[in-house]
């Protein structure tokens, strides 16, 4: 950790916490949630990121009412391991549009995609698209019924 994320205090972390749950703040409503002149607040959240603690802002889109209406959450398991594999295996993750997580994990499994689709026949062409010459020893989905708790925002000042 660098000396200035060691630096990191309670208000930065108030910042962070309200810029999680509603980064379309404006600067007055962010200074008066987290208790800060408004010019003390700016200063504090340009240096978050420049920092690189805040990447950005985004809005939570209602994907079912675009009628991406199946989430899966794909496991897969491989009989390789090597860089030059892992790569181009990463590159063709990366190009495919219906992925909106993808981690390498430790365990049974050796990756978990997220992936929204419309219904079965969209997951089915996206699975096409995965294995299609490329050597995957084990594939499955685990299909979403509900969302119970999707990107809940982290409370960092119980973390800390």
């Amino acid at each position: 950790m660098n000396d200035e994320l060691k630096k990191i205090d309670d208000f930065d972390m108030k910042i962070l916490t309200a810029m999680q749950v509603d980064a379309n703040l404006s600067q007055r409503d962010l200074a008066d949630k987290v208790g800060m002149s408004q010019n003390a607040c700016w200063r504090r959240l340009q240096r978050l990121h420049s920092l690189g603690l805040i990447r950005g802002a985004h809005s939570e889109i209602d994907l079912r009412a675009l009628g991406l209406d199946l989430t899966v959450f794909v496991m897969i398991r491989t009989r390789h391991h090597s860089k030059e594999w892992s790569e181009a295996f990463r590159d063709r993750v990366e190009k495919l549009p219906e992925v909106i997580d993808f981690y390498r994990i430790g365990g049974e499994w050796d990756y978990l995609i997220k992936v929204v689709t419309r219904g079965m026949s969209g997951y089915d062409a996206f699975y096409q698209k995965l294995i299609t010459d490329f050597d995957l020893a084990t594939v499955t989905g685990f299909f979403s019924m509900e969302a119970i708790i999707n990107n809940r925002p982290v409370d960092l000042g119980k973390l800390r």
